[in-house]
């Protein structure tokens, strides 16, 4: 079994979203990790705010497997492939780290996720994995939050 974190964010109707999303995981994968939920500013787009969480889970899944079976949690709560990257989405769910795996530049998968340099990610990882290694840095996803500077992307917990 690997341990996969995960990052799960909406921004529309986020609560409804998130909260299934996490049914369906949990009814698939058993216990899961689970951070506080964020609201924070869209990034690379000028859009509705976002609501963040991380999870962390056990898988017998390969990462294309459970990127693939991810897509799919997607699809059934309505993401849209035929629009813009950078847009609305009703469910956004990445693999962030998937044991101490690196994988970059081969497809849309890498791993771990670029998106851990920004608050809306890293946050909520260092809420349920502290102590967890970044695979490339070697800092703890604690060390990494400690050090980010907090005020440039604000987050304010919401309630899921």
């Amino acid at each position: 079994m690997a341990r996969a974190y995960l990052s799960l964010g909406s921004n529309v109707e986020p609560v409804r979203h998130l909260r299934a999303a996490l049914d369906e995981l949990r009814a698939t994968f058993g216990a899961l990790a689970v951070s506080p939920a964020y609201r924070s500013k869209s990034v690379g787009f000028d859009g509705a705010d976002f609501v963040n969480l991380a999870v962390g889970l056990d898988t017998g899944l390969s990462p294309e497997a459970l990127n693939d079976w991810l897509h799919a949690l997607e699809d059934r709560h309505g993401r849209r492939r035929d629009v813009p990257r950078f847009s609305d989405r009703t469910l956004d769910v990445d693999i962030v780290l998937f044991d101490d795996l690196v994988r970059q530049g081969e497809g849309h998968l890498d791993i771990p996720r670029k998106e851990l340099r920004h608050a809306f990610v890293l946050r909520p990882m260092a809420d349920i994995a502290p102590s967890v290694a970044h695979p490339l840095s070697g800092r703890t996803m604690a060390e990494l939050w400690a050090a980010f500077p907090a005020d440039s992307e604000p987050l304010v917990v919401e309630p899921l």
